[in-house]
């Protein structure tokens, strides 16, 4: 599927498609076989100075592995309309000897097939579609900052999912992630049922504006707090280089978990031959709490050639308040505490 303007945008400064770097092995009578991937590395430090439970933890600075990846995607021409394809993807650690196995995690496991007239079906372990559809504009961060749902929410697993084509810039979608109760032993005392979690929306995207409204069934057993979250979230490229973004999130709040809260989003992209910068700033606003936070996140990207590029990412979730205090005689300021700023920063080689 098409990705919004704001991703593209950074993706062209990078180089960093998957899809752009990846190496066809084999391409005949209509089946295609690619193998994709990258090894990245970086340096992160800061982030939170205290646990849950309010102690003082070292948040000082580590080598780390930066989500590297490696990955299949394979396709297969039925006719000229239809065609089924299929994606496995595998994370790794690329920082240090990992002796227990040689990947981390299956992220992505899904097949399906795709028609021009009549849209996509596919089943499996993939991206929520509502991060495909409606978050993805602020989804840039490598790490740390997205502060609207993500590529996990009500997805990743036991899925099915659907979306149309193109219809003038309108794109309709909806996925259900089931929650299955098989095999577990009954003893009749509020046994849990099956839940079957829904997500669905439409996207517009016509020349320069993307804007995505969805909404996701937040169950509890994906993590949630069993009520409706819901997203309107857009983007705008005034020109080649600058494109900004807007958007709100919000979910209801529960009588007995609560988890309601109401986030607005506000940022912008430039890119400029191999150099791209992205900020986002976002006030978060949970419900049953007094204060509100603002959070916000940075991130410098330099294209060092076509497969490796290199990074900086900035990120702070709570940002303290800056107050100046005039009593006629003394003057102080109390500055916001930067000990808890989380920084990334790394190189990245696709393949």
């Amino acid at each position: 599927m098409k990705k919004t303007l704001l991703a593209t945008a950074i993706i062209g400064a990078l180089g960093a498609s998957a899809a752009a770097q990846a190496a066809t092995v084999y391409d005949q009578d209509g089946t295609k076989l690619d193998v994709y991937g990258r090894i990245a590395m970086g340096i992160a430090g800061g982030g939170p100075e205290y646990n849950d439970a309010d102690e003082k933890i070292d948040n000082g600075a580590e080598f780390v592995d930066v989500y590297s990846r490696l990955g299949l995607r394979m396709s297969h021409e039925v006719n000229s309309d239809l065609t089924a394809f299929g994606r496995l993807e595998w994370r790794f650690k690329g920082d240090e000897r990992y002796t227990e196995s040689g990947f981390t995690e299956v992220r992505q496991s899904y097949l399906g097939v795709q028609s021009k007239q009549y849209g996509t079906f596919q089943a499996g372990n993939f991206d929520a579609f509502y991060n495909q559809f409606v978050s993805l504009p602020f989804d840039w961060e490598i790490d740390r900052g997205l502060e609207f749902s993500g590529h996990t929410k009500q997805s990743r697993g036991d899925s099915i999912g659907y979306y149309t084509p193109d219809l003038q810039g309108w794109t309709a979608f909806l996925q259900l992630k089931h929650y299955s109760t098989r095999g577990q032993v009954e003893t009749g005392n509020n046994d849990p049922d099956s839940v079957i979690a829904a997500q669905g929306g439409v996207r517009y995207e016509q020349g320069p504006v993307t804007v995505g409204l969805g909404f996701v069934d937040d169950v509890v057993r994906g993590g949630g707090n069993g009520e409706i979250m819901g997203g309107l979230i857009g983007s705008y490229a005034i020109n080649d280089q600058l494109s900004v973004r807007l958007g709100y999130e919000g979910r209801e709040n529960s009588d007995t978990r609560g988890g309601g809260y109401d986030t607005v989003g506000l940022g912008g992209t430039y890119t400029t031959g191999p150099w791209a910068f992205a900020a986002d700033i976002y006030n978060v606003d949970p419900d049953g709490q007094d204060d509100d936070r603002t959070a916000w996140a940075l991130g410098t990207y330099y294209k060092v050639s076509s497969n490796f590029d290199v990074f900086v990412e900035l990120n702070q979730a709570d940002q303290q308040s800056i107050s100046v205090n005039l009593d006629g005689l003394d003057s102080k300021v109390e500055k916001a505490d930067g000990d808890d700023i989380y920084y990334l920063t790394g190189a990245r080689y696709h393949f």
